[in-house]
């Protein structure tokens, strides 16, 4: 069985012990280290280079955005999958995470079974949990003052069947899902899915959201 090393990033200590408890009590997880700042975070996640690290948004000094572009720009840590915390009403940047190089977010009281699968799926190199309440959020801050104009050119390189299919996942659904959908085999999709996350360079499902929304291509509904 394959461990998973999870960092958790969070300026509450009282949520970081709950979090530690519930994962070291995983069979397939294994802590490797907390933090209490968004700068401490960034020199734990390079000193022990977990696979995922549960980041909270609201943190002293360095936020949890900031923290999350950190790793992500730095090819030795690039790899580490960053799953933001939120509390949902009252964050005002989870897109911004989500740019920021975020693989994905999960509500700060979501279950106990929901926050282990999550750290699963976005290990596994998924993206984008709960997708009715990333849409909610997604449409939210895409439409927010500071959202970017959309940029259409970048998706000329790709076909009109891949649109279909990047419309789909920015709509959060799974390759099963986009399939039946579209009416497609699932390994077709996954296929589709494979070559836009190619031709867009986009690190998994969280960045192609972010590109479908940029590019105007995605709207919300």
């Amino acid at each position: 069985m394959t461990t998973i090393g999870v960092v958790i990033a969070d300026d509450q200590a009282l949520l970081r012990g709950g979090f530690r408890v519930l994962i070291d009590a995983a069979p397939d997880m294994r802590i490797l280290g907390e933090a209490a700042d968004g700068a401490a975070a960034v020199a734990l996640v390079r000193d022990q280079r977990p696979d995922v690290v549960l980041m909270d948004i609201r943190m002293p000094d360095v936020d949890g955005i900031e923290a999350t572009r950190r790793i992500k720009a730095d090819e030795t840590t690039a790899q580490t999958r960053v799953l933001i915390l939120t509390t949902f009403d009252l964050d005002q940047y989870v897109y911004a995470a989500l740019r920021a190089g975020a693989s994905g977010f999960m509500l700060k009281d979501t279950s106990p079974e929901e926050l282990l699968a999550g750290i699963r799926i976005v290990a596994a190199g998924d993206g984008l949990l709960s997708p009715s309440v990333t849409r909610r959020l997604i449409e939210r801050f895409a439409t927010g003052p500071e959202a970017a104009l959309p940029n259409p050119a970048v998706l000329d390189q790709i076909t009109d069947r891949e649109r279909e299919v990047l419309v789909e996942v920015s709509r959060g659904l799974s390759n099963v899902e986009i399939a039946e959908h579209l009416h497609m085999s699932a390994a077709t999709a996954k296929t589709h899915v494979s070559h836009l996350f190619t031709k867009l360079r986009a690190r998994d499902r969280a960045q192609l959201v972010v590109i479908a929304y940029e590019s105007g291509l995605a709207s919300p509904r």
